[in-house]
């Protein structure tokens, strides 16, 4: 219960944040917070990650719905030890959700957060990367933890 909290949690900043974003900020403008390194910028995404594939919402729609069943699946299936795999599990359900209800509701992503020189994202990004990589950690700590039973 605790991780659908979080991920409740997460969603809602998500889109809050968004919100402001898009009351606040013109479309490409370019907001400097820290010197070189950090800004907020505007952009109406229509694609997938970095843009790619623009215009194919409902292709965009129809996968996340899949990922999203997928996700809920492991989580309601998935032992309670594996504590490290279910948090990812968690980031990347409101990770998902978030795009997905921007893209059922305007038919694009709204990211606004840049840093440096790495492409424009949002929130939900940020959860769906620092999930996999949960995800992906916990997968290589159960391969040692085995290789070293054996």
């Amino acid at each position: 219960m605790r991780l659908f909290l979080l991920s409740l949690g997460i969603l809602l900043l998500d889109q809050a944040s968004k919100i402001m974003a898009q009351q606040q900020l013109i479309r490409m403008e370019r907001v400097e917070i820290i010197e070189n390194i950090f800004y907020l910028t505007y952009v109406e995404n229509p694609g997938a990650a970095f843009g790619i594939l623009p215009y194919r919402t409902s292709l965009f729609i129809i996968v996340t719905l899949v990922v999203v069943a997928f996700i809920l699946y492991y989580l309601l299936h998935l032992p309670a030890r594996y504590h490290l795999m279910r948090l990812g599990l968690a980031l990347q359900l409101a990770g998902a959700l978030g795009n997905l209800i921007d893209r059922v509701r305007i038919g694009y992503v709204i990211d606004f957060i840049q840093v440096s020189i790495w492409p424009v994202f949002n929130l939900a990004d940020a959860a769906i990367v620092v999930g996999i990589i949960f995800f992906i950690f916990s997968f290589w700590r159960k391969e040692i933890c085995l290789s070293e039973e054996v």
